[in-house]
């Protein structure tokens, strides 16, 4: 009985995937729904990894930490790829302004796959749907009213959406107990806040019997 070869899917690194992006544009304007579908599965993580940019800009994190609950139920849910609400995804975004884009994001991508890379493909298959419950928790944990609690959050996010972009099994298990540490961290301090109010403030408490 002949022996089954294995067939291996050769990689294409997200960087050079993006270049090759504006080859496929046949309009001055393309609309932001034709470029999730052109990214397929990337479009997780790269929805991810802008989101989680955005978030360290002050005063954008509670925004988008809500925002981020859609493409992580997507990704619950087993979506192939993202979608975004109507009202974006119908909004066009020109050509020219995504090659300078692309130009500045594509170089520092390459420079990561060099750390970040396919590696340990069962892990990442099968902790498709774990990731989207961890950036859905991440995402929430960001809407704490404490100042400056989004940073770590949002730096994990960023490094479960490069682990998500490149297929690295390893970066993911390393990210997922990296957004262990930040949600205990959340937690500890939203609950450390409400035990000084409470300490500040003893009326707060209920009248024991």
């Amino acid at each position: 009985m002949p022996r089954k070869l294995k067939t291996f899917k050769m990689y294409t690194p997200t960087s050079v995937e993006l270049s090759r992006l504006l080859e496929r544009a046949d309009a001055d304007r393309v609309p932001i729904v034709w470029l999730l579908e052109q990214l397929g599965r990337r479009s997780f993580g790269l929805t991810f990894f802008v989101m989680g940019v955005v978030a360290l800009v002050p005063g954008a994190s509670t925004l988008v930490g809500v925002l981020l609950a859609w493409p992580a139920v997507q990704l619950m849910l087993g979506h192939e790829a993202a979608e975004l609400p109507p009202l974006i995804d119908r909004r066009t975004v020109g050509v020219a302004r995504l090659a300078r884009m692309i130009a500045i994001l594509a170089p520092r991508l390459a420079r990561l796959e060099r750390v970040v890379k396919p590696r340990w493909p069962e892990l990442f298959s099968t902790t498709r749907r774990a990731t989207g419950v961890a950036m859905l928790l991440l995402g929430l944990s960001m809407i704490s009213p404490v100042p400056f609690s989004h940073i770590v959050p949002a730096v994990v996010i960023m490094v479960l959406a490069l682990a998500y972009l490149e297929e690295d099994g390893l970066v993911l298990l390393i990210a997922f107990a990296g957004a262990v540490g930040a949600l205990a961290v959340t937690a500890a301090t939203v609950w450390g806040m409400i035990e000084t109010i409470d300490w500040i403030d003893p009326a707060v408490h209920r009248a024991r019997p």
